[in-house]
């Protein structure tokens, strides 16, 4: 038979939920910080249940919960002279939260960082996604001193066809267009632009933040984050590379894309490891891809590589040889152009 416990001589406890079904039913732990072990079960965490349990311990001093208002109130109404603390887990969960939501709103999706990693063959790929820019790429390899056959390899071309990129006349290379998605783009950050400077125009002409809120319709946040004078035009998380089934084969992707392997062989590598999407969803991740890197190079005065937000995210309460994504060299360039990172 379990022992029984002499709740009176308990004063120093650490309570917190734990699920018997997840998402459907819960229950809550209470465990002994002196001893650190569990002394007693309560099959609920609602506040009246929590409350009239922890007054049938009559000497608590000290309890420690997270910061559910359930458990803030069935301690403050049970024991309204008894120190509520928060333990180690719950202060270094919060502190990281903290600074993970600093970092969100100071850095944006993917950390643009110096070329430390990327091969000849990576660069291709990211600089050549429509005919124009394959044309001028080879142009561009070739004087840097590449013989036509390794720009060939470059671009999984054949000779031929880069003999005539290099031959072709400069007024019949086709400008640069956007492609749907960063039209779409260019139009939400036109449109963001717009709406900032009508909102500073009112405040301008003496309108308080509750007038341009009813003339605009906008919500007071948004207006007052429109009168920062750092306002961003792009939202932080634009660009944010989505958690789905491609995800733990992305890398992997780019890498056979690289290498010049067809969306049909790389959807058949990928699947005989686990991936059970469609096909199409690797030419719109590679079309993302390939667009964001440009977006970022256009940006920078030296090719770049980048990290993603998350996985400096993980830092924060991870060692590096934990975290997968990013390398020694990698973060050592992270720090040296963020050294608030650091």
């Amino acid at each position: 038979m379990p022992a029984v416990v002499d709740k009176s001589s308990i004063t120093k406890i650490c309570v917190d939920d734990f699920a018997f079904r997840k998402r459907y039913t819960y229950g809550t732990v209470m465990v002994d910080l002196e001893t650190h072990r569990i002394i007693d079960l309560l099959d609920s965490r609602e506040t009246s249940k929590v409350e009239e349990w922890l007054k049938s311990y009559p000497n608590l001093q000290v309890i420690s919960r997270d910061s559910a208002q359930t458990y803030v109130s069935a301690a403050t109404n049970s024991h309204p002279e008894a120190l509520q603390i928060s333990d180690r887990f719950h202060l270094l969960e919060n502190l990281s939260g903290a600074v993970e939501e600093y970092m969100y709103r100071l850095f944006p999706s993917r950390l643009a960082i110096p070329v430390v990693s990327q091969d000849p063959e990576m660069q291709a790929l990211y600089d050549t996604r429509n005919r124009s820019e394959r044309i001028r790429f080879a142009r561009k390899k070739r004087s840097e001193g590449y013989m036509v056959n390794d720009i060939a390899l470059l671009l999984h071309s054949s000779v031929t066809t880069i003999k005539r990129y290099l031959s072709m006349p400069e007024d019949e290379i086709s400008e640069k267009e956007e492609n749907t998605r960063e039209r779409q783009h260019l139009e939400q950050i036109q449109k963001k632009q717009a709406a900032i400077n009508e909102v500073r125009k009112l405040y301008s002409e003496g309108h308080s933040i509750d007038e341009i809120t009813r003339i605009t319709g906008h919500v007071t946040k948004t207006v007052k984050t429109y009168l920062k004078e750092n306002c961003p035009l792009v939202n932080g998380h634009y660009d944010r590379r989505m958690s789905g089934k491609l995800a733990p084969y992305e890398q992997e992707v780019i890498e056979m894309r690289a290498r010049g392997f067809t969306y049909a062989k790389i959807h058949e590598c990928i699947t005989q490891k686990g991936y059970i999407g469609m096909i199409a969803s690797l030419r719109v991740f590679m079309q993302k891809e390939r667009t964001h890197q440009k977006s970022i190079s256009v940006q920078e005065d030296t090719p770049v590589e980048y990290i993603p937000r998350k996985t400096m995210c993980q830092l924060i309460y991870h060692e590096l040889e934990s975290v997968k994504g990013i390398t020694e060299e990698q973060y050592k360039a992270s720090i040296k152009k963020y050294p608030v990172l650091g």
